[in-house]
């Protein structure tokens, strides 16, 4: 019986840090826009782009999505493009 877990097998090369794509509150974007934006760009259902609207709201920033910085790269650019604050962390 093979009592080694699969993590044991994963090399350097494989591990990938997964990064934090961030929108912040702002002032002029309407709510309307920054839910559009988010089902546009970052792929959300309409439910989860309006719950992180007011989380972006109610706090002032969101986490919107979490991967690897190559993929968040361009939907950051894109959010900028819409006027939206965006950042990767």
């Amino acid at each position: 019986m093979n009592t080694q877990t699969s993590h044991e097998f994963i090399t350097e090369d494989l591990i990938v840090e997964k990064k934090d794509l961030i929108v912040y509150n702002d002032d002029f974007n309407t709510f309307d826009h920054v839910i559009d934006s988010l089902i546009k760009v970052c792929e959300h259902s309409p439910i989860q782009a309006e719950q992180c609207t007011w989380i972006i709201h109610n706090n002032g920033k969101c986490q919107v999505k979490r991967g690897e910085f190559e993929a968040l790269e361009g939907m950051c650019t894109a959010l900028h493009d819409r006027g939206l604050s965006a950042v990767i962390e």
